[in-house]
Parts: C-alpha cells; structure tokens; sequence
C-alpha cells in the first residue's frame, strides 16, 4: 500500500554495523528508502552497504560516535548532502553493561549506557530538528529504539533497563515539543530478539525457562519488527506522535 511506502525517503540510522539497524538499513532499502549508515567504524557497515547498492537499493555508510557532539554533526551534514534532507532519524545505536545490578555496576559502565542509551538519543534529536527548523518546511520524523526492559526486566539488567526507561519517557516529551515544528517522535520497543546486546541472556541456561514466560512462546525474529518499522517511519503513523510500539510476543502483559 502507498500508504505504508518509504519511496525516496532519505533515511538515517545510528547504530547500523549491527543487530537492528543493520537490519533495519536492508528492509527500508529493499522498499525504496536512501538510507545512511552510522557507526564508529565504517568498515564494519561498508559489506552491508556494497549489499544494498548492488542490490539496486540506495546507501552510504558514514562514520558516527553518537557520543561526540562534532561527529554528530558531521554525520547529518553528511546524510543530507548524500541523499538529500533527512526525512527520518532512527535513534537505534544502544550498549548494555553486562549483568550488573545497581550494587555492582561502577560509574564509568553507568555513565557508558546513559551516555549512548538516553543522551545520544535526545542530542542527535535536538541536532536533526533544529535542521527541520531551519530548512522551514516539510517536518520530520524521529524513531527511537527503546525496549521491553523499560516495562519489564529480570535482575542484571542495570542500568540498561533505567536508560531505557527513560527514553521512553523522553520520546513522549520529545513529541510533546517537537510538534510546534511538524516533527514527531515515535519508539519501537522490541522484546527478547537475539542481537549482541540480548546473546548473553538468550544462550545461557536460563533460556528455555525464559522462553516460556513469553506468550507466544518463541523469542522474537528481526523480520517481527518488518511491519511496525515500516507503519512509524511512512506516512500510516502520520497521526502518530509520543506513542511507543511494542513488539514482544506478549511477554509485557504474561506472568512475572
């Protein structure tokens, strides 16, 4: 449906060497998106973006640290001359801090997960919409990549669970104010899908027993957030803003 279309959207990703964004990059691509890359590194995005391209899609991998005000910078400079005003900004790049609970976490790994967790987020936000700002016209859209853990977490997932929390909470008052400049601001909060971030809970022994506290009884695939990625970045959220789309198999409202 043109409804639910990406055609020509120019896109950008943080955190896209791996897990969602790696995938999201190839879905939004394979739909007609221009979609730029973002990671501290180049080289571990440039084989998904030589995939894209010959594939027939449009990409360009760019270097980012989302915790370095002048790269952010230089990264949307780089996105909007590469394909034009950025249409939508997902906020995916995110690091846990291990199995850490409050007593044993130490401030640097603290500071580590909020940094990219919650302050990235709302700096790379701020930058993109003082652009929408400033180019006057056409509006924008923000996707923020949350989790299930700001509603539902198991012992060991501090502070990763706390920043996510928050983003949550910050992508309502993002929307709040960013509508005054037809931006909005939307989050993808995915369930248990095994990324980098999730390996470490998803292949220990505790898996199965886990498994069994969602629902639907199956831990979450990449291709489940095909559709509510495709609904918040076109135009069938157009109405959409402060809303968070949870994806999970259930597991928020099963049994603790």
């Amino acid at each position: 449906m043109d409804l639910f279309s990406v055609k020509d959207k120019s896109i950008a990703i943080t955190g896209a060497s791996s897990g969602f964004g790696h995938h999201f990059a190839g879905l939004l691509a394979a739909q007609g998106a221009k979609v730029a890359l973002g990671a501290r590194r180049t080289d571990k995005i440039q084989a998904r973006v030589d995939e894209i391209n010959n594939s027939g899609g449009t990409a360009v991998g760019l270097p980012l640290d989302v915790n370095a005000a002048a790269s952010v910078d230089e990264f949307l400079t780089a996105a909007e001359q590469a394909h034009g005003p950025i249409d939508v900004l997902i906020n995916n790049a995110g690091v846990e801090a291990g199995a850490k609970t409050f007593i044993t976490i130490d401030e640097d790994d603290w500071d580590r997960v909020f940094d990219t967790n919650l302050k990235a987020p709302w700096f790379m936000g701020k930058r993109y919409v003082e652009r929408v700002i400033a180019r006057g016209s056409g509006g924008g859209n923000i996707i923020n990549v949350a989790s299930i853990s700001a509603y539902r977490t198991i012992k060991g997932q501090f502070p990763y669970a706390v920043s996510k929390a928050g983003l949550v909470r910050a992508t309502e008052i993002m929307a709040l104010e960013a509508a005054r400049y037809e931006v909005r601001v939307n989050a993808l909060a995915p369930g248990y899908i095994l990324t980098d971030v999730s390996r470490k809970l998803l292949e220990s022994e505790r898996s199965e027993a886990f498994r069994k506290g969602i629902p639907m009884r199956r831990y979450g695939e990449f291709s489940d957030l095909d559709g509510p990625l495709m609904l918040l970045a076109s135009d069938a959220s157009r109405w959409m803003t402060g809303s968070v789309v949870v994806v999970d198999g259930g597991h928020i409202c099963g049994e603790m």
